[in-house]
C-alpha cells in the first residue's frame, strides 16, 4: 500500500466527516489495546515483537539502539486486536541522537493500556532496569526474556529481583525459541478493554514500506560493520518507482565510506542481496553512500532523518 492510496485531507471540504468517531462507534463486545515493550538496549525488544506477531515487523540485531523509532505490530484474533508498541532501548544519552531516543521511548508510556518492562535473563537487575521501573505504574507487567540461554537459577534469581517492583505479573520467555509467548499474548489479550479495530485483519506491520526497506538496509549493516559504525549509519529511501528503490547511506565520517562501501563494493553486494531476499521478487536495490558529518550530535538532522 502507498501514500496515493489515501486521500489527501487538506483537499476534503471542511464539513466532510472521515469516518465514525471513536465516541460514536459500537464495538459490539469487541475488545482492543495498545502495550508497550520498555527497557534497556538489548534486551531482546524487537526479537519479542516479531514472535509475538508472528512475522518479521522490527529488524534486529546485537547492537544497542538498534531499534530508533516506535515500532508497531498487531496481533489479533476473534473479537480482539492488540497494538505492541516496540521503542529505543533506554540509555544514558551521549549525543543529540540518544537523547532524542530516550525521548521517543518514554514519550510512549502515556495513553496505553499495559506496559510491559523487558529485562534480560543472563544478567542482573541494574540501575538502568530501575530507572526504567520507576516511570511505570503498578499494573505493568515484567518479562525476563533470553530464558533459552539462562540457567534455571538465574531465570529464578531475576524473578525474584524483579518482584521488588511490586508489578502485577512477571513472564519468563524466550523470544527466539518462542517459549512462554503464548502465555504471556494471552494474560495480555485478557487484559485489553472494549474498543476498536484500529488495524486491518490482515495487517501485521505498521512500518510503511519505503521506511522499512530503508530499515531493512540498516539490519544487514549492523550485521557486517563493527566498532563504532553502526551507530554512525542511517538510512532513507530517496527514490521509490517499484521495483527499483534507491536508498542512501548516510555515514559520519570520509573514513567509515568506505568502510561501509568495501572493497570492490563487496560490503553493499551482500547488503543488497540480503534485503532483496526479503522482498517480493523483482525487487531492484541501488545502494549509496554519502557522509553528512556528525549528522547523530545534530538536531537538525537527526530531524530530517526522522528519528
Amino acid at each position: 500500500m502507498s501514500e496515493d492510496d489515501f486521500p489527501d485531507l487538506d483537499d476534503l471540504p471542511a464539513d466532510a466527516q472521515v469516518g465514525p468517531g471513536i465516541d460514536d462507534m459500537d464495538f459490539a463486545g469487541h475488545r482492543s489495546g495498545f502495550v508497550t515493550l520498555v527497557g534497556r538496549p538489548n534486551v531482546g525488544k524487537s526479537t519479542l515483537l516479531n514472535a509475538i506477531c508472528g512475522e518479521k515487523v522490527a529488524i534486529t540485531s546485537d547492537k544497542p539502539q538498534t531499534t530508533r523509532t516506535q515500532v508497531r505490530g498487531v496481533y489479533t484474533r476473534e473479537s480482539v486486536q492488540v497494538v505492541f508498541v516496540d521503542t529505543p532501548g533506554i540509555h544514558r544519552p551521549r549525543t543529540a541522537l540518544g537523547e532524542r531516543l530516550n525521548r521517543t521511548a518514554s514519550a510512549v508510556l502515556s495513553d496505553i493500556d499495559v506496559a510491559c518492562l523487558v529485562i534480560d535473563a543472563t544478567g542482573p537487575v541494574g540501575p538502568g532496569d530501575k530507572f526504567v521501573a520507576s516511570k511505570l505504574t503498578k499494573d505493568a507487567i515484567v518479562i525476563v526474556n533470553k530464558c533459552d540461554i539462562a540457567k534455571k537459577d538465574q531465570i529464578v534469581d531475576q524473578l525474584v529481583r524483579s518482584a521488588k517492583f511490586e508489578f502485577a505479573e512477571y513472564f519468563p520467555v524466550s523470544a527466539v525459541t518462542g517459549e512462554g509467548v503464548e502465555a504471556l499474548v494471552d494474560y495480555l489479550v485478557d487484559r485489553m478493554p472494549e474498543g476498536p479495530m484500529y488495524y486491518p485483519d490482515a495487517q501485521v506491520r505498521e512500518t510503511p514500506d519505503p521506511i522499512w526497506v530503508a530499515e531493512l538496509v540498516r539490519e544487514q549493516l549492523l550485521r557486517i560493520t563493527r566498532e563504532e559504525i553502526p551507530h554512525s549509519i542511517a538510512t532513507r529511501v530517496t527514490e521509490w518507482e517499484w521495483p527499483r528503490v534507491r536508498v542512501e547511506i548516510l555515514v559520519e565520517r570520509d573514513s567509515q565510506k568506505g568502510i561501509v562501501i568495501g572493497h570492490k563494493g563487496e560490503i553493499l553486494k551482500k547488503v543488497g542481496i540480503a534485503v532483496r531476499e526479503q522482498l517480493p521478487e523483482g525487487a531492484f536495490i541501488e545502494l549509496q553512500v554519502n557522509v553528512d558529518k556528525d549528522w547523530q550530535r545534530r538536531p537538525e538532522a537527526i530531524e530530517r532523518l526522522g528519528y
